[in-house]
């Protein structure tokens, strides 16, 4: 598919050109490229969007970045310019979702990013996001690895944005509490990652982590255990999808990863606030998709939606003409008022200063079990 192509879609039919009544939604993700694996979960997610929202019809209008930033500011260009979106989610990277933003931020249409997208200072503006950060994931790794024990952690990480924002949080998460003893990079692409885990190894960490995303994040994990590496093995919420599951096979057995609550909803505490809604999304889309479907992205991407659902309510109720600046602006001042949103995969609470909101109690610590997630803590 190329990154040009349109696929407008309602629920899981194509639908025609949108009409200018309409509220139009703009998605972009990666459904090409290297991380095509996250792309797919946010696709799947927009398949269980409503049609309506207080009797308005909303388009979906979904487009490829194939993994690549400039393919992502075309098609947000093209988004605001020739479809008239009033708002745009996605997408599933940091490098798409940096370049996307200055884009959005200067021609004032609200994106919720799913993407963990720094969005403090000058680049907040319409920009908001829906996944939690790394250092708030970061933190709840690290205070596993110091209850157990560890000293020394090894890092093997992407030679990219998100790479360098997963080693920035693990420096200031051990800050006083371990030395990280190793600091290899690889390229999503790349085919072996045999030179980086040996000069890992020969550091000998208690504990290793890796700094990676989607199905490219198996390989470190399953080079380490194919050189006989014993200890405890991290992963960045970046994996959990099905596809790495697949990839990573017997190798990924035991890997340690803090998600967002989808993902084990079955298995929270009845006590845990997203338990009801996140078994609720799980049933719906796994009956769409087949057991086991489930995954952290497509949560984000469902809990992005229920933020800008919100809004459009809110701006509905002002009685505010969908497709103008008016209606945008309504729609931008909407989510920043969100408070205690309770979504699939975290609590939202926005606001002036905080375009994130989302409330770090709601991350639990899994682990890869029999092939399967299993909530630890």
């Amino acid at each position: 598919m190329k990154s040009s192509n349109l696929i407008a879609l309602s629920i899981a039919a194509l639908v025609a050109t949108p009409a200018l009544a309409d509220i139009n939604v703009g998605v972009i993700a990666s459904l090409t490229g290297p991380a095509a694996a996250l792309g797919a979960e946010t696709k799947k997610a927009v398949a269980l969007f409503p049609t309506t929202v207080g009797g308005e019809k909303i388009n979906f209008i979904v487009l490829d970045d194939g993994t690549d930033p400039t393919n992502a500011v075309k098609n947000v260009r093209k988004l605001i310019s020739e479809d008239k979106v009033d708002a745009i989610l996605g997408p599933n990277l940091i490098s798409t979702a940096v370049a996307m933003a200055d884009v959005a931020n200067a021609e004032k249409t609200p994106m919720i990013s799913v993407a963990p997208l720094d969005v403090s200072g000058d680049k907040r503006g319409y920009i908001f996001r829906s996944e939690p950060s790394a250092d708030l994931m970061v933190n709840r790794v690290v205070a596993d690895m110091v209850e157990g024990g560890a000293k020394t952690v090894g890092f093997i990480g992407f030679s990219d944005s998100w790479g360098e924002l997963l080693l920035k949080a693990l420096t200031k998460a051990t800050e006083g509490k371990m030395s990280i003893v190793a600091t290899e990079r690889y390229g999503r692409a790349d085919p072996s990652v045999q030179a980086q885990v040996l000069k890992v190894l020969s550091a000998k960490p208690d504990v290793v982590f890796v700094g990676a995303s989607g199905t490219p994040a198996a390989m470190p994990q399953i080079t380490l255990r194919e050189r006989g590496y014993k200890g405890k093995i991290y992963q960045s919420h970046g994996v959990t999808s099905k596809e790495f599951l697949r990839v990573g096979g017997k190798f990924v057995e035991g890997a340690l990863i803090p998600v967002g609550p989808v993902l084990v909803a079955e298995q929270l505490p009845d006590s845990h606030p997203t338990k009801k809604n996140g078994v609720a999304f799980v049933k719906e889309f796994e009956a769409k998709n087949g057991p086991d479907s489930r995954s952290t992205f497509a949560g984000a991407s469902w809990d992005a939606w229920q933020l800008l659902q919100n809004a459009i309510v809110t701006a509905q109720k002002a009685k505010v003409k969908s497709g103008t600046p008016e209606f945008r602006n309504a729609l931008r001042d909407g989510i920043e008022k969100t408070s205690k949103l309770v979504g699939t995969n975290g609590v939202y609470t926005m606001g002036a200063n905080d375009h994130a909101g989302y409330d770090a109690s709601a991350i639990v610590l899994i682990k890869v079990e029999n092939n399967h997630w299993k909530l630890v803590k």
